[in-house]
């Protein structure tokens, strides 16, 4: 099948590749020349938005908030501008709801198909193609475009219409935002207190407190490694949209709005771009100690 792909960062890239293993021929785009580049050289072609939209049968947009996805299917010169009849956008995004709605109707009044599949898992699980993706749409598209889904992750949920899968998303969020920081504040109690947060871990990963995000993120906490599998300002991007839509529907919010205050400090301190499990530096400057 011939897919475009629009948006080749961090997670955009392996999920690209992923899709050629699986023989699709793919015309790519993004901002960043190097990460088109890279993406040629494992096999795909370079396109413009209007050459993608007029030769691709499948769209997957990966791009970082609701404005970019607006822009690149919406905008100016943007996908819908050269769409044929048919077309399926797949935007794998994790944007606030009502954007996705408000996008999805756009598409509708274009005779073009949308699927939104937010996704979770980070660089890991995008490299390796097992990601959890967390559709909404209409379940005919979903079933068709199942194949390409699976080349990118191992569970794959249609979790209702379109604005389910991007909500799915951000109570995803919350819980592993959440669950870093708890993880943060037990090593540091450990710490604090003179026990190794590495014997910590090591006794209670495979009990109830053991978990997807103690494995990945506690790990890299202990190791002082804050290269980003997902970044704290996208992380930011997420909770800001969660709280919005909370405040929406009146659903309180008071672990994530704590925890969106953390990472706003860490953003201060000039750690954005540190991965999220750099929650822990919030800890350390508060404890004045060092996991690690």
């Amino acid at each position: 099948m011939k897919i475009g792909f629009v948006g080749l960062g961090i997670m955009g890239k392996p999920m690209a590749k992923n899709l050629m293993k699986e023989g699709h021929e793919l015309l790519v785009d993004d901002c960043n020349a190097d990460a088109v580049n890279e993406v040629v050289e494992a096999g795909a072609k370079a396109g413009t938005k209007a050459e993608i939209a007029e030769n691709c049968e499948v769209v997957v947009t990966m791009l970082p908030n609701s404005p970019h996805v607006k822009e690149v299917v919406c905008g100016a010169s943007g996908l819908l501008e050269n769409a044929h009849e048919g077309l399926i956008i797949i935007d794998m995004s994790s944007i606030a709801p009502l954007a996705s709605q408000e996008v999805a109707a756009k598409c509708k009044e274009k005779g073009v198909h949308f699927l939104e599949a937010p996704v979770s898992g980070g660089e890991p699980k995008a490299i390796d193609g097992t990601l959890s993706i967390m559709c909404g749409g209409d379940e005919e598209i979903f079933e068709k475009c199942m194949p390409l889904l699976k080349a990118m992750g191992s569970d794959v949920v249609l979790c209702g219409s379109v604005g389910a899968g991007n909500t799915t998303k951000l109570a995803n969020q919350i819980i592993v935002a959440s669950n870093i920081a708890a993880v943060s504040e037990g090593f540091m109690l450990a710490k604090k207190a003179g026990v190794d947060p590495n014997k910590v871990f090591a006794a209670i990963k495979g009990g109830l407190a053991g978990s997807t995000v103690m494995n990945a993120k506690g790990t890299m906490m202990l190791e002082n490694n804050t290269k980003p599998g997902f970044k704290i300002d996208l992380h930011i991007k997420d909770l800001n949209n969660a709280l919005e839509t909370g405040h929406a529907v009146g659903a309180p919010l008071p672990i994530t709005a704590s925890v969106m205050e953390m990472m706003q400090m860490l953003h201060a301190d000039g750690m954005g771009q540190c991965d999220h499990s750099a929650i822990a530096k919030y800890y350390e400057k508060l404890a004045n100690d060092t996991l690690y």
